[in-house]
Formats: structure tokens, C-alpha cells, sequence
């Protein structure tokens, strides 16, 4: 199924993932004149949570990323590829976790969380590499990167240092690495981070919502503010340059697509800053 968008296109692949034995969505955003440009090569941004990209009337809260949109209204930001991977719904968060979540009030056997690195090992060594293979990528990781919110945020940043060699940008939007903290921090710095990666992070001050106060104690807002300043320390901290990282704190911005949709642009600017 392709959809055309003015001159973007969207196409619509289905790739099999071993560990649940069932195909998941993946789309692809190409740029303007793919087709014809048949010289031309291009990065590729990979993106989570993939039902709120495109189209609000298929995102969870009713308001996408406007990805089509910030790509048509910017066109100073250099030509790429966008793919989007769905997320899995219910199994949301176990897939974006790498490590099972002890952290929190719910009951001690409830286990939810731990199948981040069998859903990051499927983005890169299935859906990397269909990508790779079937459309003009620029494979290499300067012009490979990743972008994520919330929990997708914290498996970009998880998949930021576990495929370091292959992805060298990373948008980071509203962390929430409360949830699972010290086994992240534990991981961060036993790593030897990549000096070279790029990484945009932002965190708004009105961050936090219903589903967050059943598994985490304390005060939501500051814990999302507190996540973000951590996680750019420990980047200082392992050898990541100043200048290749960006943090915003944004007044009054709430933990949504609206806010993240908003800033998408500077994030692509500045992962693209080392572009060839």
C-alpha cells in the first residue's frame, strides 16, 4: 500500500519479527523526487511509536508528529528517509524497556518491562537492513539516526550505546528513564560512549500524566526534568563533546505529541549538522 502526500511518499512495509512470530508495520517516508534522483543517496532517521508520526487521526492522542509536515515546511533541513516502526500497542512499554521494571509501587509480581533488547535486535538487524537493501540509504552511522519519545526515548538511548557503531544521532524527547534508573545508570557507565554521536534531548516543565502516577512515587514534573539532566551528564561524563549535544528545557510544555511535534525540526537540524 503506498499513499502519496504531495511529494512525499509513504510506503507501507510489514517485517517479521522472530521472537513474537508476527509481522509489525513499518512505513517509510521518501523525499521529494526519489524517483527520479537516482543518483542520490540519503540518510535515514528511524522513529518508534510509528501510529503517531504521519497522520493525528491514527495517533494515540490525536495529534501526530506531523512529520510530513515539518519535512514540507522545512525545506532547509537536507533530504532524508523517515522510517517509522509501530509500537506494539499493549506491549508498549515491555518493548521499550530494555530492563524489567523494580522500581515503582506496583505489586512485586507484576512483571512488566525486559524486551527492549530483543525489539531493539529486531530494528537492527531486520528492519536496518531491509532498509539498507531495498531503498538508497546512506547506511553508514553519520547518517544514521534515531528518534524517540518518552519510552521510545528510552530505548533510543538504550540503542544509542548498545549500536553506537551504527547510529551516530539521537533524538531524545522527554525521557523517562525514572522508571527503570538504575539499571540505565548502571549500563551508561560501564559503556564507553561514542564521542562522535550526536544527541538532541528535550524535557518540557509540565511533563507527566495518569498512566505515570501508578508506576512512579514522588513528583512526576521534576522527575522528567531530573531524567533529562541526568542522562546529558552522564553523556558529558563519557566523553561526549558539549557541542554535540543539544538540551531544552521547554516552560509550560506537556509530555505530548504536540510539544515534541513542535521541536522536531531543530532536532532534525541539528542531527543533520555533519551531514554530507
Amino acid at each position: 500500500m503506498n499513499q502519496p502526500y504531495f511529494y512525499l511518499k509513504l510506503e507501507t512495509l510489514q517485517l517479521h519479527m522472530s521472537y513474537k512470530n508476527e509481522k509489525r508495520r513499518v512505513r517509510v517516508l521518501l523525499p521529494k523526487n526519489y524517483e527520479k534522483d537516482e543518483a542520490e543517496n540519503y540518510p535515514v532517521v528511524y522513529m518508534h511509536d510509528g501510529q503517531n508520526l504521519f497522520y493525528s487521526n491514527e495517533a494515540y492522542s490525536g495529534y501526530s508528529w506531523k512529520v510530513i509536515s515539518a519535512i514540507k515546511l522545512n525545506p532547509d533541513i537536507p533530504k532524508m528517509i523517515v522510517v517509522g516502526i509501530d509500537n506494539a500497542e499493549q506491549d508498549r512499554m515491555n518493548e521499550y524497556t530494555p530492563w524489567k521494571i523494580t522500581e515503582s509501587p506496583l505489586p512485586k509480581d507484576y512483571e512488566l518491562g525486559g524486551k527492549g533488547v530483543k525489539y531493539a535486535n529486531f530494528v537492527m538487524t531486520v528492519v536496518k537492513p531491509y532498509i539498507d537493501q531495498h531503498y538508497r540509504t546512506k547506511s553508514d552511522k553519520n547518517h544514521t539516526a534515531m528518534i524517540g519519545s518518552s519510552l521510545g526515548g528510552n530505548i533510543s538511548a538504550f540503542m544509542g550505546i548498545e549500536y553506537k557503531n551504527q547510529i551516530g544521532g539521537l533524538g531524545i524527547f522527554s525521557l523517562a528513564n525514572w522508571i527503570t534508573s538504575k539499571a540505565f545508570d548502571s549500563y551508561i557507565a560501564s559503556e564507553e560512549l561514542d564521542p562522535e554521536q550526536r544527541v538532541y534531548i528535550q524535557v518540557g516543565t509540565q511533563e507527566g500524566d495518569d498512566a505515570d502516577r501508578q508506576l512512579m512515587f514522588g513528583n512526576m514534573k521534576q522527575a522528567y526534568i531530573d531524567c533529562s539532566l541526568k542522562y546529558y551528564k552522564q553523556l558529558i561524563k563519557g566523553s561526549v563533546p558539549i557541542d554535540n549535544i543539544r538540551l531544552n528545557i521547554f516552560a509550560d510544555e506537556e509530555h505530548d505529541e504536540k510539544a515534541w511535534a513542535k521541536h522536531l525540526p531543530e532536532c532534525l537540524r541539528f542531527l543533520s549538522e555533519k551531514w554530507s
